[in-house]
């Protein structure tokens, strides 16, 4: 899994920073995380073709989150896009984009809305899952969790043919059962088989004030990013906006027992991005800005 940062501006870009836009790549699948403006430029900047993706989540109808939106999916259209896309966004989304583009795509557009306070299951693939839960901005916002599967275990050929297992119960052995011959011998699953890899997952916030109860989403997550709007200077300015310091968002690392952060989202009024490094490193150290261009390996 890595996430690639297309745009990490707040609502004015600036300074060459874009509004908020993520590429999450899980092996060969593509999803896109927001779509401020100047989002399929920046994809074609850092070689992602926009006919890979097939899912976008949209966290909230605040502009820099989805001005890029109506763009992205005229640009598929002509370019010949056929199979179905799918957006995860408030209903308000749908009717943006439907007035914008009223001739026929060539594909169809599907959509999960999400509810307010709602969280749930959105995406369960074969290799990962998607699921929303809801944070606390001043119009009804999501964060989403992007987890791997757990990985079955991983079967060990030469102990498989020393102790003859047939290759009907080899599905069982990657599931963790153990085998019994047909004499009764027990064959233990950890003499034919290995762990496999460990799962990782990614939790993106969106825009929310500093609340610790969304940590209940992502407890122990490998890969955090979290909004910061602002310095902690401007903590009574951020929290009037429904927003977060880097600070805060270090605190919320913290408690949620995250294994690393990222954070963004930055207020334009901040040319300098190294304070907010720094600060967030005072309360957790394995902090890093969330630039544009950069990807994380989770």
């Amino acid at each position: 899994m890595k996430v690639t940062i297309l745009g990490n501006n707040s609502a004015l870009p600036a300074y060459g920073r874009n509004p908020t836009a993520q590429i999450v790549q899980i092996e060969n699948e593509i999803l896109l995380i927001d779509c401020g403006e100047g989002t399929q430029m920046r994809m074609a900047q850092y070689g992602h073709k926009a006919m890979r993706i097939n899912h976008i989540f949209i966290s909230h109808y605040h502009g820099d989150h989805f001005f890029g939106l109506v763009a992205l999916i005229s640009s598929m259209s002509l370019l010949g896009r056929t199979n179905a896309l799918f957006i995860y966004c408030n209903q308000f989304i749908k009717e943006v984009i439907e007035f914008q583009l009223q001739w026929d795509l060539g594909f169809e557009i599907i959509y999960d809305f999400l509810n307010e306070g709602e969280a749930k299951l959105l995406l369960d693939e074969s290799k990962f899952v998607v699921r929303c839960f809801p944070v606390f901005h001043s119009v009804p916002t999501h964060g989403f969790i992007f987890s791997e599967k757990k990985r079955k275990r991983i079967l060990l050929p030469e102990q498989l043919t020393k102790y003859e297992i047939p290759k009907y119960f080899y599905s069982k052995l990657t599931d963790g059962f153990d085998y019994e011959d047909e004499y009764g011998n027990i064959i233990a699953n950890e003499w034919v088989t290995k762990k496999g890899n460990i799962s990782k997952s990614y939790a993106y916030t969106a825009d929310t004030v500093f609340n610790k109860e969304i940590c209940q989403y992502f407890m122990e997550v490998d890969l955090l990013y979290h909004e910061t709007t602002y310095l902690q200077n401007e903590s009574e300015k951020a929290k009037s906006r429904y927003h977060s310091t880097a600070m805060q968002a270090a605190e919320i690392a913290v408690a949620s027992h995250a294994k690393k952060l990222i954070i963004g989202h930055f207020s334009s009024r901040y040319k300098d991005l190294s304070p907010f490094l720094s600060e967030a490193q005072t309360v957790f150290e394995p902090t890093e800005l969330a630039l544009e261009g950069i990807t994380f390996d989770v």
